[in-house]
């Protein structure tokens, strides 16, 4: 097995990842079409997944994969476009960083994993360092947008918390888990894409290597990096990396697209930062002596084997 060091960096690669999304909408993709580019991110994504990993759902493994493609996927991106459309760029991304506020609470209702002083400071933290970056002054505010990001933070918190506890049919690896949940997604997507937005757009080929960089690189390994660091590490540990995404997008505007970066704003990546690797530490945990390593809700999942294999 990798060390957690180790995972933990590779799973800190989706956050990444999606730290570009903004960048390539803006530069390759239409204009006024994020239901149909939530869609191209999915389920094409989704079916490439399938026919590789040659993997169906099985049992109860229907429906729970259709409830987390939902959460994770398909109210993940609606929500999260309309905050986008409602709200100015830094008030959208403020209201989406308070996800990992919400996974430490349901992470201690489903999963047993008991806050800390330490998750809730790094989550606290980490919120306010990119309300910094990306929060500008006299930034207006849409109730509607609001309690659309909020949604779409509790949807991925709640859909993240799922996956955690769910875990993975036998035999099943995360690529193929990744892929049931995209196309079921991707088909939430779907007919609420065309009767909002009518027909597809015609696309140049700019539009189309972004939209197939957004389905490969930005979502089919983004995401299957994120449940598989989900599978291995703790709900809380997982989703205090979301920050690096703002942080991501930040550094691309400033590099790619002639963006500033002040004195306030690198105060706050600093504080973000620090706030993600803050959160990536260990809980201690003291074992009896003589005792057997076990897992489940109340044990740190950072440290106990998974009860299944993943």
């Amino acid at each position: 097995m990798p060390s957690r060091a180790a995972v933990v960096a590779v799973t800190a690669l989706a956050p990444v990842s999606w730290g570009t999304t903004y960048a390539v909408t803006t530069e390759f993709l239409p204009p006024d079409r994020p239901l149909f580019t939530g869609l191209m991110r999915a389920l094409p994504a989704g079916l490439a997944l399938l026919a590789l990993t040659r993997t169906l759902p099985r049992g109860a493994w229907w429906w729970r994969s259709a409830v987390l493609g939902a959460l994770n996927i398909g109210a993940f991106f609606p929500l999260l476009f309309l905050a986008a459309y409602r709200l100015p760029g830094g008030v959208a991304a403020v209201v989406g960083s308070v996800g990992p506020l919400f996974v430490v609470g349901l992470a201690a209702l489903l999963l047993g994993e008991r806050p800390t002083v330490r998750a809730l400071s790094a989550a606290t933290a980490a919120a306010f360092g990119v309300s910094l970056v990306v929060l500008t002054a006299g930034a207006a505010f849409d109730w509607v947008g609001v309690v659309a990001g909020l949604a779409s933070s509790a949807s991925m918190s709640v859909g993240t918390v799922l996956t955690k506890r769910w875990g993975r049919p036998a035999g099943t690896g995360p690529l193929a888990m990744t892929g049931w949940q995209l196309t079921a997604g991707g088909l939430v997507i779907a007919p609420v894409a065309f009767l909002v937005e009518g027909a597809p757009p015609a696309l140049d080929g700019g539009a189309l290597l972004g939209y197939a960089y957004l389905a490969l690189a930005n979502t089919a390994v983004a995401y299957w990096l994120w449940f598989r660091g989900i599978g291995r590490l703790s709900a809380t540990s997982v989703t205090l990396l979301g920050p690096l995404s703002p942080l991501t997008a930040a550094v691309v505007g400033w590099v790619a697209l002639g963006q500033s970066l002040g004195p306030v704003q690198l105060v706050g990546m600093a504080v973000a930062f620090a706030a993600t690797v803050t959160g990536q530490i260990a809980p201690r945990r003291v074992r009896p002596s003589g005792s057997a390593e076990q897992t489940g809700p109340g044990v740190p999942v950072d440290l106990a084997v998974p009860a299944v294999r993943r």
